[in-house]
């Protein structure tokens, strides 16, 4: 059983919860997942099974859609309501809700809550922040690519983002700019890559036996995609040569994704990761 396994993740049960169990479902020890989901959030988590787990590097740079709630007049230390309560304060009115999402489109450094798996010096910050171990956070290149408003009342909107977006300093920022403090009340994940929700079964679905295993080609939609032969170089691990100005390829092969090559030189790629 090889292919991505779109999940709809539930509440109160974490990213790893849900390998767990498939692993326990399928009877196949060879599963991972890409993006990591909060336990309180919900939505789209992929689940890669099989050879699919090779491609986990190739996915750092899908795109994310999700929509979410912003809560007013606290801060936590984890930036989401789940959080310990670190302040609160009275809130001063939103006027124009949408016209300050609109400010936060485009590309912009963001510094990630200490309540995450960022990683600083082979430590990722909520251990920092579990041992009251003072530590700076590195800031992030981002890309919001569209915000908007989906229900002024209940601070609800809908983000399309890049990669490593936190939605909870998102949220954080929003309220700041605001003249607020406030954190994430909810998050849904919509969209992984060319993944929706639409595409998600749960876990209870696959226990009833309904297992959409899409193919790894779906998942590296993003990668630009090129025809090779003969396929024995690829098999072979050969440097081969390519007429394209992209950096990283997807060789396919009878329609499916064969290997990663990356530009070695001039036009000449070599593999970085062979997925047969």
């Amino acid at each position: 059983m090889n292919g991505i396994l779109p999940i709809y993740k539930e509440a109160n049960m974490t990213s790893h919860d849900v390998v767990a169990r498939l692993r326990k479902i399928l009877h196949i020890q060879k599963i991972g997942h890409s993006g990591t989901l909060d336990p309180d959030a919900t939505g789209v988590l992929l689940v890669l099974v099989g050879k699919a787990t090779k491609i986990l590097p190739f996915l750092d740079d899908t795109d994310k859609e999700y929509i979410a709630t912003l809560k007013l007049g606290i801060s936590t230390d984890s930036d989401d309501v789940s959080g310990k309560i670190m302040e609160t304060r009275e809130i001063k009115q939103i006027e124009h809700f949408e016209e300050l999402l609109h400010t936060f489109k485009g590309k912009q450094k963001q510094l990630p809550p200490m309540i995450s798996s960022v990683r600083v010096n082979g430590k990722k910050l909520y251990e920092y922040a579990r041992n009251n171990i003072p530590v700076t956070r590195p800031y992030r290149d981002i890309e919001i690519y569209n915000i908007e408003v989906l229900d002024t009342s209940a601070m609800k909107f809908k983000v399309a983002c890049s990669s490593g977006t936190y939605i909870r300093t998102l949220c954080v920022d929003i309220a700041k700019k605001s003249g607020n403090i406030g954190c994430m009340e909810s998050l849904i994940r919509t969209r992984v890559g060319r993944f929706i929700i639409d595409d998600c079964v749960t876990l209870n679905d696959i226990e009833n036996g309904n297992i959409p295993l899409f193919p790894i080609k779906d998942a590296l939609s993003h990668y630009p995609m090129m025809d090779y032969e003969p396929i024995t170089d690829i098999v072979q691990g050969k440097h081969i040569r390519l007429h394209t100005s992209h950096t990283q390829v997807a060789i396919i092969n009878h329609d499916e994704v064969f290997a990663i090559y990356e530009k070695d030189h001039e036009d000449v790629y070599r593999c970085v990761r062979g997925l047969w």
